[in-house]
């Protein structure tokens, strides 16, 4: 047993040193030698780049999306667009459409909007329409009357009837120089009312404008004096010529005057009780007089001068042009303050600048309305320029108040009447009336 096994070892032993020689792969060329900083780096390097993991590229960013909530489905609902759409004004012929709309708009409101006054043709802006003014005239009468209730003379009173009889003729004069404009006739009665403003010269608003204006101007007297040097320049050149131009360019190109606000008034007048010196008109025809003025004009076609005044402001709409033009001054206001937060001195400059020459042109204008109804209704209008200089010295004047008054200086006024063409008309109406003829539509 122990042969075989040897001889089958030295069997496969025979085998194994006669197997076929199979050729070993060749040896790579041996690398050449390098320095031994640089063998160690590429070791460094292949060691680092062997552990650091590949980076893959950056994941493509989905663009916006928008989302709302379904309220059918509680889920998120994506979608790529703006709900809705694009917005209008991004279109170019929308945005130019909305453009051309509004501008037109705007230029048929203004247009719309314009209005002649009588007499002057004078083209203003009134935003209020007659039946809202209107209104407006009655409420304040009605707050007029509660607020002067026990000082209002009954009708039966003299001096009630007195002014009630001289309030008849103007109005009269009223729808003569209207006449051919209106398409009702209005009536008056016996009752109170209440008016734009004051005749301008009363003591008491006198002295309120005197106190504002040192609170304006701060009291010092060298800023005070150069402000009166300011106003008697503009009170020399405030003057009436601006009228004769109105009117020869309404003449020109036909210009219609506005007495819609007319048709139809309820003319009511009341006497109050007080020591003012002052008579006021509001829209609406109705007249408030103060027993002051009485007193201080005995003379009827003193009265009527004052009368006439008041109700041309109310001819004219100067109470609605004026809420018109507070509206425009308060709006530029906003956006200068957007630029210039300087309220007081920006509330001033507009109030010295803007208001107050408007208010005493409109004073000049109802002067010359005034004048023509005096003329008009039967009373000298000569009369006329000694009203205001009284008034002037009842109220006391100066340069500096006057500057900073609604109303132009008292002497001024009486000035431009005397030497205003509109005084040669209302002599020709006062003839006219005096030899028992009256012209219609003067105004």
């Amino acid at each position: 047993m122990m042969n075989c096994l040897r001889n089958s070892r030295s069997v496969l032993s025979r085998l194994l040193r006669h197997r076929p020689h199979v050729a070993a792969p060749s040896a790579p060329a041996p690398a050449p030698q390098s320095p031994p900083a640089s063998r160690y780096y590429s070791l460094y390097a292949s060691r680092i780049l062997r552990s650091k993991p590949a980076v893959p590229p950056p994941p493509q960013l989905p663009g916006p999306r928008h989302f709302y909530t379904s309220p059918r489905r509680q889920e998120v609902i994506h979608f790529t667009r703006r709900r809705g759409g694009s917005r209008w004004y991004h279109d170019q012929r929308k945005l130019t459409a909305a453009v051309l709309i509004s501008g037109g708009g705007a230029v048929a409101f203004y247009f719309g909007h314009l209005e002649a006054v009588p007499y002057t043709n004078r083209s203003h802006l009134v935003i209020l329409s007659p039946k809202l003014e209107r209104q407006l005239g009655e409420s304040q009468f009605a707050e007029l009357k509660k607020k002067f209730g026990p000082k209002i003379l009954p009708p039966l009173h003299p001096d009630s009837i007195r002014v009630r009889l001289i309030a008849s003729e103007i109005v009269r004069a009223v729808h003569r120089g209207l006449a051919g404009h209106q398409r009702h006739d209005a009536s008056y009665g016996e009752d109170a009312s209440y008016g734009y403003g004051d005749i301008a010269d009363d003591h008491t608003i006198k002295s309120r404008d005197a106190d504002a204006a040192a609170a304006t101007l701060g009291g010092s007297p060298r800023k005070n004096a150069r402000v009166a040097a300011a106003a008697q320049r503009d009170d020399e050149v405030l003057d009436d010529r601006w009228v004769t131009e109105y009117r020869s360019r309404g003449k020109a190109r036909g210009a219609h005057a506005q007495t819609d606000h007319l048709d139809g008034l309820n003319w009511e007048v009341i006497v109050v009780r007080d020591d003012i010196v002052n008579a006021m008109c509001l829209p609406g025809g109705k007249i408030v007089v103060f027993t002051g003025l009485l007193d201080k004009f005995r003379a009827d076609a003193e009265v009527a001068t004052v009368l006439g005044h008041e109700v041309g402001h109310a001819i004219a709409r100067h109470a609605a042009e004026q809420i018109t033009k507070n509206m425009w001054v308060a709006i530029l206001q906003l956006v200068v303050l957007q630029f210039i937060y300087m309220p007081d001195l920006i509330n001033t400059m507009s109030t010295l600048l803007l208001r107050l020459p408007f208010s005493r042109r409109m004073e000049i204008e109802a002067d010359h309305i005034g004048l023509l109804l005096l003329g008009a209704a039967g009373y000298d209008p000569r009369v006329a320029p000694s009203v205001y200089e009284k008034l002037g010295k009842i109220g006391g004047s100066s340069a500096l108040s006057n500057y900073l008054s609604t109303h132009p200086s008292s002497k001024k006024r009486a000035e431009l009447l005397s030497r205003a063409n509109v005084m040669n008309e209302a002599l020709e109406l006062y003839r006219e009336v005096s030899a028992g003829q009256g012209t219609e539509g003067f105004l």
